[in-house]
């Protein structure tokens, strides 16, 4: 392991500033198949708000307004517990999946280190080229190269990050809204205009200045990567016992026989410091900044080919495997973790086809008494709420009482429609004869059609006058 052991972050100097992280652009294997995967998972982000199954945007997070589609299935506030176990299930996944192999979402799918790493520092490397030249350009005067470097990097980080800030209100508000407003014009909707430069600007500043900083300040999963990490995870690792063999490293000399003196593989060539995203030394241990993201194991990988000695130095492999040779197992912590997902997985499919496709309310009309009729009826008032969840129009709407002989008479209309992922809301009137009233307030069964066939149930409380029972 390193000599000296920080106790501080990586990206804070002595003085207790900002450290700026210049990483030199990484290449080699695993960095390929990150780009793949990147890629994929980019084009899957802006392309989701835009596809449709069933009518249904695929994905949708609308928080104003409590509607929300995944994977093409909508969810209303009535739902609001499917949508809180499906969440559940994905913190039980990440966790699991950490518990397994550690901080492998952050490095390979987390979509802060894919824009930052696969587009926004690409084009950094593009415009002010390697680790070198950064660090040349960073320190020279404001001269013109400088000044035409800077202002056309962060023209064009501006241009990504308002991109993407229209993609992340197409889940806020459905990709069909947000194509009307940019037909309209930005001065019709003054106020998503606003709320859309602002996204912009913070996705401006988190990638043009925070940057990594999220990943070990803001995100919560770097703190718990720790509680959930043990000797068995299998992470981005540091084979000390053959990087420093018994008398440590040291520099690389051609035709040396460093196993004669005792001297470990690693050659302090600080190529894995200088490639790290983070800015951290991968040879101090696991650490709270490192993301996975493998591209110490492919310099390091690159080096020992080099100098002919084995890769690996750096790989994917677990605290134990390095000590002590020992093979990933499905230990108990695992099961455990495995059970409880599976069993969340289970409860959530049986409530998907438990879930009506039209959720129906009736309420008695707040402040509203019972009217004594002729005949002996009583009448009662209420409000109804239908909720249709499919992407078809429900016809022929109507109720009737189950529980009890009686009629239920609508304000407006017998017979009505509600239309597809729409609200039909409005009043009606239930009369009973007081001889089949068991109470002064009956629980009452409605059933809600469509033509003939019964679609719903509910239920709904009948006043009555006490005197009468």
């Amino acid at each position: 392991m390193g000599e000296n052991f920080r106790d501080t972050i990586g990206t804070i100097n002595e003085e207790g500033k900002r450290a700026w992280i210049f990483p030199k652009k990484p290449s080699g294997r695993y960095y390929k198949y990150r780009k793949w995967v990147s890629y994929g998972l980019l084009l899957f982000l802006f392309a989701s708000p835009f596809i449709k199954i069933n009518g249904n945007q695929f994905l949708m997070f609308n928080v104003l307004e409590r509607r929300f589609n995944i994977f093409g299935f909508p969810f209303w506030p009535q739902d609001f517990h499917l949508f809180v176990i499906s969440m559940i299930i994905g913190v039980i996944f990440i966790a699991l999946f950490t518990v397994a192999f550690g901080r492998i979402f952050c490095g390979w799918m987390c979509p802060q280190t894919i824009f930052m790493e696969m587009v926004f520092r690409r084009i950094e490397y593009w415009i002010d080229g390697d680790r070198g030249a950064q660090i040349r350009l960073a320190k020279q005067s404001w001269n013109a190269e400088k000044i035409r470097k800077r202002l056309l990097k962060w023209f064009v980080f501006f241009v990504i990050s308002f991109l993407i800030a229209n993609v992340f209100l197409a889940y806020l508000i459905g990709s069909d809204k947000l194509i009307q407003y940019i037909t309209d014009g930005p001065l019709t909707h003054v106020s998503t205009l606003m709320s859309l430069l602002i996204f912009t600007a913070v996705f401006y500043f988190v990638f043009a200045w925070f940057r990594e900083q999220v990943c070990i300040i803001a995100c919560p999963y770097g703190r718990m990567q720790g509680v959930l990490l043990d000797n068995k995870s299998i992470v981005v690792a540091y084979d000390h016992k053959r990087g420093e063999a018994e008398n440590g490293r040291k520099k690389f000399r051609k035709n040396e026989d460093r196993s004669a003196l005792g001297h470990g593989d690693c050659i302090d060539c600080f190529q894995c410091v200088n490639v790290c995203p983070t800015g951290i030394d991968i040879r101090n241990g696991t650490q709270l900044e490192c993301v996975n993201c493998t591209a110490c194991i492919d310099e390091c990988d690159t080096i020992m080919e080099k100098i002919d000695l084995p890769k690996g130095l750096i790989r994917y492999a677990s605290e134990d495997n390095i000590e002590r040779k020992a093979k990933f197992t499905f230990n108990p912590r695992l099961k455990g973790y495995a059970a409880v997902l599976t069993i969340l997985i289970g409860v959530f499919i049986g409530m998907l086809f438990l879930r009506n496709d039209l959720e129906a309310n009736i309420l008695r009309l707040p402040g509203q008494l019972y009217e004594h009729k002729e005949g002996n009826i009583i009448s009662n008032v209420y409000t109804y709420k239908l909720i249709n969840k499919t992407s078809k129009d429900i016809d022929d709407v109507s109720f009737k009482l189950l529980s009890h002989k009686g009629k239920i008479d609508l304000v407006s209309h017998r017979r009505f429609q509600v239309p597809a992922q729409e609200l039909a809301e409005g009043t009606l009137f239930i009369e009973i004869n007081n001889a089949a009233l068991n109470g002064d307030k009956d629980k009452l069964k409605i059933g809600v059609y469509s033509g003939d066939l019964l679609i719903e149930t509910t239920t709904a409380r009948f006043l009555a006058p006490r005197s009468y029972n």
